[in-house]
């Protein structure tokens, strides 16, 4: 356009030139050059104004574009030229603007959906550092957004998070904390502006886990209780009938312990039957400053007689939580119990309460790293003689209750079984 413009204004300044020319020699003739010059630079000055036009109409475009407004469109003008430089420009708009709803209604369900999923989800940003999650992620790590946006997952702090650090992309895997809690999580992968980018999946499977566990060992439970008591029931009744008519004294014995045997396996079978058979717990308000005091003596003398010191730190102000009082007497007696089988002479188990946490710990035997992932697997024991019956039973007080908890060795040697209050 510059150039266009340069090149009339010095053609038409020879022609002024030339036109004093004429002059010398006729001044009508002169005076009709210099009409003539003045329309051609009209014409010239409109020519260059109509294609002047369009590089507006662009440069305006260009503008709405870059501040990314799409509802500015332009009438047509008369000019043919023009007038399909703005057709083409409107149907680039409209199609623009289509575009940006579209991906902005898609943008608006998917965040609606992240947001209502009942799957944690962290997005990790390029640098593989956390950039969004989801109300379930951040109810499931229980942690601010400022110790989660913008760090890496294995700088989090959470037992769930590091243990991912092996995690291969696209490969789910099950993780399982120390407590009952069991995870399925997923690394996934996707492409942003032609960059590989990260989310992870964490969707927790306790309670499927946990009632599918139930239901399979209630039942086998059940139908053995059911079978040794009505064996039992007859073979006893038999054996009292026929004691007191034996004549020989050893025999008399042998029915006995017989008789004996079978109580006993009554009995072992009864306290399986009582893990399938908890009642739903019947929660007061209760003290735990004075049951936990109470606790304490109580197991005072089996530590005594372990050579173990068993010692504990109250609150200063008592600490009531919503509990079924026997229920937790059960669950807080097996614990201190377990710690104390733990444990030989001179080593101490110490129970401490908080407004919102008890804690039982111990720095006895640690417990294997090999069997931390099963410790509260229905009738799991790592004693000789165990059946794992009181873990087992712990773990459904406590999930009954609504609590969460966790066993394991710490890395300062302790063992510290936690259970986390409302």
């Amino acid at each position: 356009m510059t150039r266009y413009l340069v090149y009339i204004i010095a053609v038409h300044a020879v022609l002024v030139a030339l036109t004093f020319q004429v002059l010398k020699t006729s001044k009508q003739w002169f005076i009709a050059s210099e009409v003539l010059i003045g329309l051609s630079l009209v014409v010239g000055w409109r020519i260059y104004r109509s294609f002047q036009k369009p590089s507006e109409f662009i440069a305006s475009g260009i503008e709405a574009i870059r501040d990314q407004d799409f509802t500015v469109k332009f009438v047509p003008t008369g000019n043919r030229d023009v007038d399909e430089l703005i057709r083409v420009y409107n149907l680039m708009i409209d199609q623009l603007r289509l575009e940006r709803t579209r991906q902005a209604e898609q943008q608006f369900f998917l965040d609606k959906l992240v947001d209502a999923s009942p799957i944690a989800l962290l997005i990790l940003d390029f640098d593989e550092r956390v950039s969004a999650i989801n109300p379930k992620a951040r109810k499931l790590l229980d942690l601010p957004d400022n110790q989660l946006i913008g760090k890496p997952l294995t700088a989090i702090g959470h037992p769930l998070l590091a243990q991912l650090s092996t995690l291969q992309p696209d490969q789910p895997q099950t993780v399982k904390l120390a407590g009952v809690e069991t995870y399925r999580v997923l690394l996934g992968q996707f492409i942003d502006r032609g960059f590989r980018r990260q989310f992870l999946f964490i969707e927790e499977l306790t309670a499927e886990i946990i009632e599918t566990e139930k239901k399979a060992y209630g039942k086998v439970v059940r139908m053995m209780a059911h079978e040794v008591n009505n064996s039992i029931g007859a073979i006893n009744s038999i054996l009292h009938i026929a004691e007191p008519e034996l004549p020989n004294p050893d025999l008399r014995q042998a029915v006995r312990v017989a008789i004996e045997r079978n109580d006993r396996l009554n009995l072992f079978m009864r306290r399986f039957a009582d893990v399938v058979r908890l009642p739903v717990p019947n929660r007061a308000s209760t003290n735990l400053t004075v049951f936990v005091d109470a606790v304490g003596q109580l197991m005072q003398p089996q530590a005594h007689a372990r050579g173990v010191q068993l010692t504990t730190q109250l609150p200063a102000e008592p600490v009531y939580w919503l509990v079924d009082i026997g229920q937790m007497e059960q669950v807080l007696v097996n614990v201190v119990k377990n710690a104390l089988e733990a444990c030989t002479a001179g080593n101490v188990v110490d129970i401490e309460l908080t407004n919102r946490q008890l804690a039982v710990r111990n720095n006895g035997q640690p417990i294997p790293d090999t069997v931390v992932a099963n410790l509260f697997d229905p009738f799991f024991s790592t004693k000789t003689i165990g059946q794992g019956i009181g873990l087992t039973l712990t773990r459904e007080i406590l999930l009954n209750h609504g609590f969460s908890f966790s066993l394991a060795t710490e890395a300062d040697g302790w063992t510290v079984f936690r259970l986390n209050g409302h």
